[in-house]
């Protein structure tokens, strides 16, 4: 097996502290919706009013690969009770997020830097946050497969990677 870099997700301290960091409105946006609806940088960048499915509780997001060229795969993406209201509010008066990729990025470093996150944070390491903890919750990794938009479940897997205490901490509280 070829070496993988692996992005350390966020610790459930370091992801709180992230979130709490926020000062404004865009903050929020930006790092809520990362972080709980898991999406990519390039992906909030260009969402869309009529992503949102208000009455289903989710976002229809066109991402990356898929049969058709660029941006033809479609997943989606269900709402927390946080994310959802903050989103919104926010498309009921803008068309789009209103944000750009780079802006992204920076905000997610200022941020964690605000939350004195010592490490490097990126909109991927969010991404690996949100799927260790919806391992860590109970999610089944084929439903995570389509809430990530993976085609094959062993780029899912690439995300499992659990710290050794994880793992006898689980192995303790369902053994």
């Amino acid at each position: 097996m070829r070496y993988q870099y692996k992005r350390e997700p966020l610790t459930a301290d370091e992801a709180n502290r992230l979130a709490n960091a926020c000062q404004t409105h865009e903050e929020k946006l930006v790092i809520w919706t990362l972080g709980v609806a898991e999406g990519r940088g390039a992906e909030l960048a260009s969402l869309r009013k009529d992503n949102l499915d208000r009455q289903q509780h989710r976002l229809m997001i066109y991402g990356k690969g898929g049969p058709y060229g660029k941006l033809s795969k479609r997943r989606v993406i269900p709402l927390s009770a946080r994310v959802q209201p903050l989103l919104e509010g926010h498309l009921s008066l803008h068309d789009t997020t209103g944000v750009g990729v780079r802006t992204v990025q920076r905000l997610v470093k200022d941020i964690a830097n605000r939350a004195h996150i010592r490490r490097i944070v990126t909109p991927h390491v969010l991404r690996h946050t949100f799927a260790v903890t919806c391992i860590q919750k109970g999610i089944s990794t084929r439903a995570l497969q389509e809430i990530m938009g993976h085609d094959r479940l062993t780029t899912t897997e690439i995300y499992l990677n659990l710290s050794p205490e994880e793992v006898i901490h689980e192995f303790h509280r369902k053994w």
